[in-house]
């Protein structure tokens, strides 16, 4: 690929995957659950069977990157091994230091370096100076920010003492296991790997909840996501000079719901699909258009990641505990590096500065408040989250435009005037449906549940068996990528 123009950031975006809304996924799925159920008496075959069915899965894609998940899974494997060796503190902390650093290396090759080589060709040709870096189109492997954070945080707390050093084949297992592996959740080395290693029992499998899980998810997906995105987000994001202020207005609504439908659609699919297999996956939301604030909804969006990224990251850097001026860094230096990575582009790096900003002004005015008796009620909750949503909404323009210069021209357009052609009633009702449900209790969702779990096994069937029909009648021919894929 030498020598060609890069596109955004200097990667090429994945054109070919198996979705789990797909009759290839569910032909895989059926063959996978079959042979796993059937070898899980025999530990090591299960295994590689695993590793073997994993790798099908993330090469569907592109077989030929599937040495590069080996290539991970081996360096943290030999990693951990190498700083256990070592008992002086010190050094232990050294090896981390290498062995992470290593682990970042082909994120940082693949993801970052087409935007760092672009960016730095412009600067030298705004000098009028020849180009260091050679421009290449580099091709972004689907996963690769996920996997190499789960293997980060393996190595990290073998150093910690949190975790023991496990052999390759349960490290590759871990990493690999496909229901996770190509958008998430970020599962920890303590919460996956002890799983891996014993047994799985097929009669304790909670059939109902990974029922609900999939289906809700594949609803998610199929027709709310892609619905909202093909009709007002990618026409409007497209061309917002062709829309007046409440379209844009209405498609900035309509691309929270999307960006939240489709990614929590994802994760209920993984989390149910390895409930299938016998494993438990930590979750990954909790109604976080519910939040009364920007922390709180970091709190209950992506929230592996949001662990992740203050284990790893912030609670390292120093977290609070060296005054507010270090805080605040340590909160910007996180978001910031939170939002590169999503994605190398500088709509990214907005977005991750944006959210430290709100997490910084946010904390201000927490630590205000402790010194006030504060007014607890049902309208002060409420305007809590019409304000935490709105700055959120504000976020996401930012994370969904192709370039700063869309973001501020979709911005702009606010104030314009327009038809409302591209709105319709059920665009709306989608929107608002979707809102209203995620500032519900847990609690209807969770009788339902159990109620269909009582269910006699037929009328199980026909449940599901109609709420697939309603999902493929509803939702668009084809199916598109997930958007977390690109990250």
């Amino acid at each position: 690929m030498a020598g060609e123009e890069p596109t955004p950031g200097g990667v090429a975006k994945p054109t070919l995957t198996m979705l789990f809304p797909t009759t290839d996924f569910a032909l895989f799925f059926a063959i996978v659950f079959a042979l796993h159920w059937t070898l899980n008496r025999y530990r090591t075959v299960w295994k590689w069977f695993i590793i073997a069915a994993s790798y099908v899965f993330y090469g569907w894609w592109d077989p030929g990157l599937v040495w590069l998940l080996v290539l991970v899974s081996t360096l943290a494997w030999g990693a951990a091994s190498w700083i256990e060796r070592q008992p002086d503190e010190t050094r232990r902390q050294r090896r981390t230091l290498v062995a992470v650093g290593a682990l970042l290396l082909p994120l940082a090759w693949f993801k970052y370096y087409g935007f760092f080589a672009l960016n730095v060709a412009n600067a030298f040709e705004s000098l009028g100076l020849h180009p260091p870096l050679p421009l290449l189109r580099v091709l972004l492997p689907i996963g690769i920010s996920f996997y190499t954070f789960m293997a980060i945080s393996y190595v990290v707390d073998v150093s910690r003492y949190e975790v023991q050093p496990s052999r390759w084949l349960d490290v590759s297992v871990y990493l690999a296991f496909f229901p996770h592996l190509v958008a998430g959740p970020i599962v920890r080395g303590d919460e996956l790997i002890p799983q891996i290693r014993r047994r799985r029992d097929g009669g304790a499998i909670d059939l109902s909840r990974a029922a609900f899980l999939i289906f809700g998810g594949l609803f998610k997906k199929v027709v709310v996501s892609s619905y909202l995105a093909t009709q007002i987000v990618d026409p409007v994001f497209g061309a917002p000079s062709a829309h007046g202020g409440l379209e844009v207005l209405i498609a900035i609504y309509a691309y929270a719901i999307v960006i939240y439908a489709d990614f929590s659609a994802y994760t209920d699919i993984a989390i149910g699909a390895a409930l299938l297999l016998g494993f438990e996956f930590p979750a990954n939301f909790d109604r976080p258009y519910s939040a009364v604030s920007i922390a709180d909804f970091w709190r209950r969006w992506h929230m592996t990641l949001s662990r992740w990224l203050r284990d790893y990251l912030y609670i390292p850097l120093g977290g609070s505990r060296h005054g507010e001026l270090r805080t605040a860094t340590n909160l910007m230096l996180t978001m910031i590096l939170g939002g590169l990575w999503h994605g190398a582009g500088w709509t990214f790096l907005a977005w991750g500065a944006y959210n430290g900003i709100a997490l910084v002004i946010g904390r201000r005015r927490r630590i205000r408040a402790r010194r006030m008796v504060p007014a607890v009620s049902g309208w002060a909750v409420a305007r809590q989250r019409i304000v935490t949503f709105h700055l959120v909404c504000l976020g996401w323009v930012f994370f969904r435009a192709d370039s700063m210069g869309s973001a501020f021209e979709l911005l702009g357009r606010l104030w314009a005037r327009g038809s409302l052609e591209a709105v319709t009633p059920l665009m709306l009702l989608a929107i608002g449906g979707m809102l209203f449900v995620q500032n519900l209790p847990n609690a209807p969702a969770l009788r339902a549940q159990v109620a269909f779990s009582r269910f006699a096994p037929v009328l199980q069937g026909a449940a599901l068996a109609l709420v697939l029909f309603a999902i493929t009648t509803l939702g668009p021919q084809g199916v598109t990528p997930f958007i977390y894929f690109r990250f």
